[in-house]
């Protein structure tokens, strides 16, 4: 009997929903499961008709982290999570989180029960979290003897001071949803958090797709740059999407009768 696929991708109204598949296994990270977030992050950027997505896990957990009993049947398959292919900057474990933010379209994470390791880095490369009032969280790593190395050190730092990264780094202690929402990680904390992910992503599939790509990508590039640079990528956006069809659909729904609709995105941004 074959294995139930590690990710699963449903798309509908443009509003892609990906859910981690190992509830069983808290949604463990094996090879397998590195490999199938990479593979579906990569199929929903080709997709232009895609307008946000929303990032869950099945069973009771949103992810608790490395598998590593697994790994530790197979630890010849440790390195595959470190390799760079060819000019690339990132590795596989570290493309589970960062792949999130390359995607030309908001990303809310919809977190529950734990959210552990590496599953609290996939979490960070989310644009939004919407987490349960119970979910936990942690940077597990230190109790391991490691560090976050699933591109948290990239993505933390946009979302708290550096005392507070440090800190929850170098414990490793467990935190409730309430303290992540006071220290800048969680954005909303919700009685039904996929509800209200499904709610704010059909809000934001009413927008632009070209400003919300545009958006993103503003302050992602800015958001830890200097004065000049943050000001020319403003300019540099702006000039991507003012007086193209979806700017100007943009304002014919607040002019016209007879307002136009939306096309594609931008293929790049």
């Amino acid at each position: 009997m074959s294995e139930a696929p590690r990710v699963l991708l449903d798309i509908e109204n443009g509003i892609a929903t990906v859910t981690l598949n190992r509830g069983k296994k808290y949604n463990g990270l094996d090879l397998a499961m590195f490999t199938a977030i990479v593979k579906t992050a990569k199929q929903i950027k080709k997709d232009r008709t895609v307008r946000a997505v929303i990032l869950r896990g099945d069973g009771p957990a949103f992810c608790s982290g490395l598998d590593v009993m697994s790994m530790k049947k197979t630890p010849w398959m440790i390195p595959q999570l470190l390799m760079k292919p060819g000019t690339k900057i990132s590795n596989l474990a570290q493309d589970v989180s960062l792949i999130w933010r390359d995607l030309p379209v908001p990303v809310i994470a919809v977190t529950h029960g734990k959210c552990f390791g590496g599953g609290f880095q996939i979490a960070l490369g989310a644009d939004f979290r919407f987490s349960t009032q119970d979910c936990e969280f942690s940077i597990m790593e230190t109790k391991w003897g490691l560090i976050p190395d699933m591109g948290g050190s990239v993505t933390l730092r946009e979302l708290v001071r550096a005392d507070i990264a440090k800190e929850l780094t170098m414990t490793g202690r467990v935190f409730d949803a309430e303290e992540a929402q006071k220290i800048g990680i969680v954005t909303r904390v919700c009685d039904d958090p996929l509800a209200e992910a499904k709610d704010f992503a059909a809000e934001l599939a009413t927008r632009s797709p070209d400003a919300l790509a545009a958006g993103k990508k503003l302050f992602q590039e800015a958001w830890t740059s200097d004065l000049k640079t943050a000001l020319k990528w403003e300019t540099e956006l702006q000039k991507k999407i003012l007086g193209r069809w979806n700017q100007l659909a943009a304002a014919s729904k607040n002019l016209s009768k007879n307002p136009w609709d939306y096309k594609q995105r931008r293929k790049k941004y």
